[in-house]
């Protein structure tokens, strides 16, 4: 009997549908074809001893499995659960006719037990796209696919519990969850809040203006100095995640197996801090099989790289194109992949090798050009991408211990809530412009040019600063996003004042 179930590959953000045709005959064989990997090939043992754990009997036939199409590498232990249900079926142990209907995944244990798999709600957007009225998953999924709409999602613990379901023998009980009451009620639990550092009130400044106009940002200054402290902060002030964003970002960390057990919608943006021995593949993604790597994973988030000198100066190169075009291309021999890359970059660095440079109490110990030869790790066409660049300077011991208690996350969040919501008004006609920081050359001579008081102010400083030719669109994005937090339709000289001292650690005037 020839019978077909359904099953999903997941292929970078999106999922494909793959149909299982299993067709049993006289005789004793078993085969496989449809480009399956060693997993899904595997996947035979599994199901053998999963099925006598749990009471049934493996079809003693002649059994032929086409998983179509068949020019997609299948790939994963996922296919172990839709495999088993197509055999039994086939074989006509179990009734096949709600398998027209209906998509399996999960992977099975020896004793029957169904494993998570990645990708599950990828794989549910898919399912409603194409019709199907029910998805089954592992009860670990569940919580995760609910989250679209207009399919019923039904969580399974062990295979028995799908044999029974399928062969009407059991009522399972779909997953239901109130989208809205998750995806508001858990956005404004943070873990950091900028009420507990004490001082560093012009870097708190300089992270409030970064975020207001999603520019990329490094603190620069000796260690202890609460550069870390103050990045890991930050998604506490950034706008909170709009419900497309929030489905977007999930779909990545899904597809990395990166969702938490029975957790469904991300609420918070993500920060992400890898370590400075990450490889390239592991920063921008990719492998045999591509997977998202970290800044795919930091996706309307932050990427906080600390200590970014240390970095290999091969894996901050390959970060240049995706700064730019927010999104990343995975290329191989037979496809390629598109991630989404839209991450605000933030880095922290101590000024020279010894970290004591322009201490205001402790001597520099590093031998004359030790300082430019350490910031000349960090390459032009990569520092130009870097619209804020703010010295920062230890703490002195009466700002620590003064009891007064700092400005809170939630005040600040909500003058860059407005500053975000006039920038969204403001680039209304420009799909794909949504903050200050990707305004292109023209945007900038509508929205940015200053008065004729404001380029003197800015050619001075430029001069007497020695400030590059790159910094001048920088500082006209940066004055803008002032003006935004003022309200403030004019770009004024204070604006540019501000806009040009976040760029006093330029190359041309630092470490000389």
């Amino acid at each position: 009997m020839l019978v077909k179930c359904f099953a999903a590959a997941v292929q970078g953000i999106s999922a494909t549908i793959i149909t299982i045709e299993v067709n049993c005959t006289r005789g004793i064989q078993f085969l496989l074809v449809g480009l399956p990997d060693v997993a899904v090939r595997e996947s035979h043992e599994r199901i053998i001893s999963a099925l006598e754990v749990n009471g049934y009997k493996f079809p003693r036939k002649r059994i032929v499995i086409n998983m179509a199409p068949a020019d997609i590498r299948k790939e994963g232990s996922a296919y172990d659960l839709p495999l088993a249900i197509g055999m039994l079926a086939a074989a006509e142990q179990i009734d096949s006719s709600r398998l027209e209907h209906c998509m399996i995944m999960g992977e099975l244990s020896l004793d029957g037990t169904v494993l998570p798999v990645k990708g599950a709600l990828p794989i549910a957007i898919k399912a409603k796209e194409e019709g199907f009225k029910e998805l089954v998953l592992p009860v670990q999924n569940t919580q995760e696919a609910a989250v679209v709409e207009g399919i019923t999602i039904y969580g399974v613990h062990t295979i028995k519990d799908v044999i029974e379901f399928i062969d009407g023998k059991e009522v399972l009980s779909p997953t239901v969850i109130d989208i809205q009451e998750i995806f508001y009620e858990r956005q404004l639990q943070f873990e950091y809040d900028f009420s507990d550092v004490k001082g560093q009130e012009n870097v708190k400044r300089a992270l409030e203006v970064a975020a207001a106009g999603g520019h990329n940002l490094i603190m620069i200054g000796p260690p202890g100095s609460g550069k870390s402290m103050l990045a890991k902060r930050l998604p506490s002030i950034l706008p909170p995640f709009t419900l497309p964003e929030s489905l977007e970002t999930t779909k990545i960390h899904s597809v990395a197996g990166k969702i938490r057990t029975h957790t469904s919608l991300m609420t918070q943006r993500p920060f992400r801090s890898p370590h400075h021995t990450i490889s390239n593949v592991a920063m921008v993604g990719g492998g045999t099989f591509p997977q998202p790597g970290e800044i795919s994973l930091a996706h309307n988030g932050v990427l906080f790289l600390d200590e970014l000198p240390e970095f290999n100066r091969n894996v901050l190169e390959v970060m240049r194109q995706p700064l730019e075009d927010r999104v990343i291309t995975i290329s191989r021999a037979r496809f390629s992949v598109d991630f989404p890359a839209g991450f605000m970059l933030v880095s922290s660095m101590n000024p020279c090798p010894c970290g004591y440079y322009n201490h205001p109490e402790r001597t520099c110990l590093c031998p004359q050009g030790a300082v430019q030869k350490y910031m000349n790790k960090i390459s032009g066409p990569l520092l130009d991408r870097i619209d804020i660049q703010i010295e920062i300077v230890p703490v002195p011991f009466e700002k620590i211990s003064d009891q007064t208690l700092p400005e809170k996350s939630a005040v600040v969040r909500e003058r860059v809530i407005q500053a975000r919501h006039i920038q969204a008004e403001r680039f209304a006609a420009y799909p794909s412009i949504h903050c200050n920081a990707q305004m292109t050359s023209p945007l900038l001579r509508e929205y940015a040019l200053p008065d004729q008081r404001g380029l003197t102010l800015l050619k001075n400083a430029m001069e007497r600063l020695n400030l590059s030719a790159r910094a001048y669109d920088r500082i006209l994005k940066v004055a803008r996003t002032i003006a935004d937090l003022d309200g403030t339709d004019s770009i004024t000289s204070t604006h540019l004042s501000e806009a040009i001292h976040y760029r006093n650690l330029d190359k041309g005037s630092w470490g000389t």
